[in-house]
């Protein structure tokens, strides 16, 4: 388990599964997921016997947060798409409980998987794709010190509009330079 000031990443068990569910045909959730059509329980729980069979690197981790003296799941992360010669990979995050949006968990999240991808996993980059209508990540990842590094136009298609991804990674030197990921509750 990761555990920070309060937020903590765990392995996603079989009782999440009903949680992922709900969110996944949330529309709101997944205007910021390339996700566009309803998801199933029986379709979650094979996506859940598929990542058993990752290495534990490659897992994605459920993201709890501590309300009073419970832990409380509210959403998914984790590094994927790893390239073990170049030392770099991918990330992604999903806040499913709205009620807890805009409370620096997402903050607090990335910032846990980004210190694990650079402290434990030993990479020396870590990049992801956020659409530009989701302003509220694309904060998030400046704030923690990711760059912009390029704008596929046009490259994503929702509710009849075009958008643009945009694509960004942080360096563990310019990680290790920030300031922004020692502070609490950001």
């Amino acid at each position: 388990m990761i555990v920070g000031d309060r937020v903590r990443l765990r392995a996603i068990e079989e009782d999440d599964l009903p949680r992922y569910v709900a969110w996944f045909n949330d529309p709101e959730v997944i205007q910021g997921l390339n996700q566009y059509m309803p998801m199933s329980l029986k379709e979650e729980q094979k996506w859940f016997e598929d990542i058993l069979k990752r290495e534990l690197i490659e897992r994605p981790l459920a993201i709890d947060i501590k309300e009073g003296d419970e832990w409380l799941h509210v959403g998914g992360c984790g590094l994927f798409g790893f390239d073990h010669r170049a030392r770099r990979a991918e990330f992604g995050i999903t806040i499913g409980e709205k009620k807890y949006w805009d409370q620096g968990y997402g903050t607090e999240a990335t910032r846990l998987i980004v210190k694990l991808g650079f402290d434990t996993l030993n990479l020396e980059r870590i990049s992801l794709c956020v659409f530009e209508d989701n302003l509220r990540a694309k904060h998030v990842y400046e704030k923690l010190g990711f760059i912009v590094e390029g704008i596929l136009r046009k490259h994503r298609y929702y509710e009849g509009k075009y958008y643009d991804t945009i694509l960004m990674s942080i360096l563990r030197e310019e990680w290790q330079k920030g300031s922004e990921r020692e502070k609490p509750n950001g």
